[in-house]
């Protein structure tokens, strides 16, 4: 069949548990090939559920998952076989060897044995060196790289990474990313999960916040930033101000430390929201500011200001 544009096409996704709870709630989303997706949201808000719905380990109560065209249901093998995952347990047979489990894993899904794919993959997962290495005796950060090269060991299209850089440290985490971005780089498609903001602003080319079983937006990272990023210029006065003067109570301007800072919140997108009109306002009233410092919202303060909304 002809590989679709679309990696992932999730319709009028519901799953209700037998105690009542809905997990989801009418999850409509499209992935496309080779994107690095990010999906974000807090504890219990239905990521998992989710995931695990769309590689089969959970069965929906309504809608339809495809992957790669195939129907996550009525087409179970053709869909599980296009999906590697790596799953936030670091579950491995302690006492085998970085190759055997790989190889191992590859002939689960009924391929027939490839070394020279094995070994480049090893390789680009800077496992090469502890192919004959136990489990047990690498690194955490290094059974995490086994558990990608066991996900990726049947050459899936689509990577699911679930928190893949939980409990790693910062200078792996970042050599983890780049090793993500050159997997896009074949084609593959990535999802991840994650609890670092930083991790999906850095990595994902589009997010995805879900929140109480409902996906609340879907955007490019770019599209997600100039929608809801505000900014801010903090303003340290020379001399202290009493009180805001009334000709600049349009502005939304906050006076703290004693009159001596003002804080100009603002979206630059938006009309009357010029900076330089608001320094000419300034010199008429005799407002001379010693310090300027900005500040742009993160993706963290986005999703905070999203889930509570």
């Amino acid at each position: 069949m002809t590989q679709p544009q679309t990696a992932i096409a999730i319709s009028s996704l519901t799953k209700t548990y037998a105690n009542g709870f809905q997990a989801l709630a009418g999850i409509d989303l499209d992935i496309k090939r080779g994107e690095i997706f990010a999906l974000l949201g807090p504890n219990g808000a239905g990521k998992t559920t989710l995931i695990s719905a769309i590689c089969g380990i959970v069965q929906p109560t309504t809608g339809s998952i495809k992957v790669c065209g195939y129907d996550s249901v009525a087409d179970y093998r053709q869909a599980r076989m296009a999906i590697g995952l790596v799953p936030q347990e670091l579950t491995t047979d302690a006492f085998e060897s970085v190759w055997n489990t790989v190889s191992f894993s590859r002939g689960l899904f009924g391929k027939p044995r490839n070394p020279v794919y094995i070994e480049q993959l090893l390789k680009n997962l800077s496992l090469w060196d502890k192919k004959d290495e136990q489990i047990r005796r690498l690194s955490g950060g290094m059974k995490r790289r086994v558990m990608i090269a066991k996900a990726l060991s049947h050459e899936p299209e689509i990577l699911f990474l679930d928190e893949p850089t939980a409990g790693v440290d910062v200078e792996l985490r970042k050599s983890m990313w780049a090793q993500v971005r050159a997997l896009q780089q074949t084609g593959v498609t990535v999802i991840l999960t994650t609890h670092y903001i930083e991790e999906a602003e850095e990595m994902a080319d589009r997010i995805g916040v879900i929140n109480k079983g409902r996906l609340i937006v879907t955007e490019s990272k770019d599209t997600l930033m100039h929608k809801m990023g505000k900014r801010q210029m903090a303003f340290t006065l020379r001399d202290a101000l009493q009180a805001i003067p009334p000709a600049l109570s349009h502005y939304a301007l906050v006076l703290t430390e004693g009159g001596r800072k003002l804080t100009y919140t603002y979206d630059a997108t938006q009309n009357g929201n010029d900076v330089s009109d608001l320094l000419e306002q300034f010199k008429t009233h005799h407002i001379r500011p010693t310090e300027i410092d900005s500040y742009r919202s993160s993706l963290e303060d986005i999703f905070i200001q999203l889930v509570e909304a």
